[in-house]
């Protein structure tokens, strides 16, 4: 088994909103991956997912927590040590249309990080290396001379993709990166970021909600809910048994093409209302929504343990039926 590139230990982020009241979006999380690999991150919306994405590059400071990239703690470093660092990190925004300044043409977006880290020596090897980036994602060379209302959301997704790569990054976070997209148009990127990731040996952390497309990208896939991680494995392992009764939860609810099948499956139902992030519930935050829940679990916080072998899960049952 790879070294992991990158290790996340207890990472906390904190939101404080005045009047004494703090958000707490992320809490105690932690996860590795590995050169090469692909970790899904998946869950309902305001659970955290992209305020871990964020975090890690430090466009939110942390709480606190410890994030090593190759063995260096990146939450350790001065600005002029993380903007050199920047160029093994990227992201891809969830928006296309919001993630490209629309005073500036397409070719200046790409080269403002080739300017930035000074990786090219004239404008000649400036135009030539933002022609290859566009050829990359399967745009033609000569649209960097147009801007951004020109494209559509698709051929501004994959500009994003383009700018991300500029600086050679060796991990990148995709937040939600196909979720503005039409269907027709997601599948096209999803496959493009493939592509691109065993042509160049990419790491991605990739931030989703629709559990189908998360399973076709993933080598393994991590769970969250209220700011906590409460499964992890394999993607194949986790789709097909999971253990906390919020996975399974949110896995029946994804729709099954053949219409016989779906009439037929076990759908699990949550009850009641996600819980504020700002006051959330005593020992694990599923309990007040959860069918296995017992006076332990409003109790104590259950750790994400392994249960089974490279299979973690925090649920003091995990694996059991519903009564």
């Amino acid at each position: 088994m790879s070294v992991p590139l990158i290790e996340v230990n207890h990472l906390h982020k904190d939101f404080h909103l005045g009047r004494g009241r703090t958000l707490k979006a992320v809490r105690d999380v932690g996860f590795s991956i590995r050169k090469g690999e692909t970790l899904g991150l998946v869950g309902e919306s305001g659970c955290g997912k992209s305020t871990v994405g964020r975090t890690l590059l430090r466009l939110y400071e942390p709480t606190a927590g410890e994030f090593l990239f190759e063995g260096q703690n990146v939450y350790s470093l001065s600005r002029a040590e993380m903007k050199a660092m920047r160029r093994d990190m990227q992201m891809i925004f969830q928006d296309p249309y919001a993630s490209l300044n629309p005073r500036l043409t397409i070719g200046d977006s790409i080269g403002e990080a080739l300017d930035v880290h000074q990786l090219v020596r004239s404008q000649k090897e400036r135009k030539a290396r933002i022609g290859e980036l566009l050829e990359l994602v399967r745009l033609r060379a000569d649209y960097a001379n147009r801007y951004p209302h020109e494209f559509s959301g698709g051929q501004r997704q994959r500009i994003g993709i383009a700018r991300a790569l500029a600086v050679n990054p060796k991990f990148i976070i995709c937040d939600e990166p196909i979720s503005a997209l039409d269907v027709s148009i997601q599948a096209q990127v999803i496959n493009l970021l493939k592509d691109l990731q065993r042509k160049m040996g990419l790491t991605y952390l990739f931030i989703a909600h629709d559990l189908s497309v998360v399973k076709y990208i993933s080598d393994r896939v991590a769970v969250m809910y209220l700011g906590k991680l409460v499964e992890l494995a394999d993607s194949e392992t986790l789709y097909r048994d999971p253990l906390h009764p919020y996975t399974r939860a949110l896995l029946s609810s994804v729709p099954i093409p053949d219409p016989d099948v779906e009439a037929h499956k076990d759908k699990v139902i949550i009850k009641g209302d996600l819980p504020s992030a700002i006051n959330p519930p005593s020992g694990c935050p599923f309990r007040t929504r959860c069918p296995l829940a017992q006076q332990i679990c409003a109790e104590e916080m259950p750790p994400l343990a392994e249960h089974r072998p490279g299979h973690f899960a925090a649920c003091h049952f995990a694996g059991a039926d519903p009564a």
